[in-house]
């Protein structure tokens, strides 16, 4: 699990990352995000949205972590949906999650 902070974190700092609902939506539509994360203390309501959103879009996803946690890796306050925007980065999480 530290090694997925840690790539969160560079994400953050090389800006591939895009945080909150409708930035996330905005750029799922327009085919930028490679990875969604979810924490799994979201509002129930948004994260069934978020994961509607990533079926239709055919985004791969995952929930894990809470929103302080996640909040606190990538320097974002309350924040409980993170896009990844770079193909390397969203394989390397997703390839620790497996």
């Amino acid at each position: 699990m530290e090694k997925i902070y840690s790539l969160l974190g560079f994400c953050a700092k090389s800006r591939n990352l895009i945080t909150g609902y409708n930035s996330c939506i905005f750029s799922m539509n327009k085919r930028k995000i490679k990875l969604i994360i979810i924490a799994e203390d979201l509002a129930d309501n948004s994260k069934e949205k978020i994961i509607k959103a990533c079926e239709k879009n055919e985004v791969k996803y995952f929930i894990i972590s809470t929103m302080e946690r996640l909040s606190k890796v990538t320097g974002k306050e309350n924040c409980g949906i993170f896009g990844i925007t770079e193909e390397n980065f969203a394989q390397a999480i997703s390839k620790e999650m497996e």
